[in-house]
């Protein structure tokens, strides 16, 4: 991963209208343009992310402050590179970092998206739902010999 530019922002709404696409249409949602200037208007370097595979653009995402923890958005994987443990190890890392700083960490996930088993799977649970959006939650892990994140079941043997 490397720190986004502003120069960023129009791969980063290309790729955000290809991967939610389906979903969008699925639900009735998808609008052409509507799709890629939400990205552009809520866009934020400072808090991105671009994801290199191979070192080529593989998709983006966005950890930003909030009063209540951190919320994450915006993350967008290429189809090729969708399925191969990319997204599984950007977002650990991240919340490795949260769990350090004891944060919990929210994002909305649209209903009937793939992405919520990957989150399910790293703890994220249900806060609340509506027809469109399913809004989750992630509380920090506690600490395990000092380091957060790592619990005792996901110690890998020698």
């Amino acid at each position: 991963m490397r720190p986004a530019e502003p120069a960023d922002v129009e791969a980063i709404a290309e790729l955000r209208a290809m991967v939610m696409r389906p979903d969008l249409e699925r639900l009735g949602r998808f609008d052409e343009h509507r799709v890629r200037q939400r990205l552009r208007d809520s866009f934020s370097p400072r808090h991105t992310s671009v994801i290199l595979a191979g070192g080529a653009f593989a998709g983006c995402v966005t950890v930003r402050p909030a009063e209540d923890g951190q919320w994450l958005e915006h993350f967008y994987l290429a189809p090729r590179v969708q399925g191969r443990g990319l997204g599984s190890a950007v977002l650990r890392t991240l919340l490795d970092r949260t769990d350090a700083d004891g944060l919990p960490v929210r994002l909305n996930v649209l209903q009937g998206s793939a992405a919520r088993r990957l989150y399910e799977r790293h703890g994220f649970t249900v806060e609340v739902q509506d027809p469109i959006d399913i809004y989750m939650v992630r509380l920090p892990e506690a600490p395990f010999n000092g380091q957060a994140g790592r619990r005792w079941w996901s110690v890998q043997p020698p």
